[in-house]
């Protein structure tokens, strides 16, 4: 099986800015918009924890620096 290639910040972003559109646009079917939502459900995890990561990461290279 192919390795997938690791989602950035940005493009879970556009992926969630395309599904919006797409509910608040597009005339969906139940089953469509219930896999949208858990897409986006999905997408939201992922960004929140690469911000918490990110902030974790900052916060800890300010702790180092703090402590030399």
């Amino acid at each position: 099986m192919a390795k997938q290639k690791a989602l950035t910040y940005q493009e879970a972003m556009t992926q969630l800015e395309a599904i919006v559109h797409d509910i608040e646009h597009e005339p969906l079917d139940v089953d469509d918009l219930s896999e949208k939502v858990k897409t986006a459900l999905s997408l939201v995890d992922y960004c929140k924890t690469k911000l918490r990561t990110t902030e974790d990461t900052i916060r800890q290279a300010f702790e180092t620096e703090d402590e030399d």
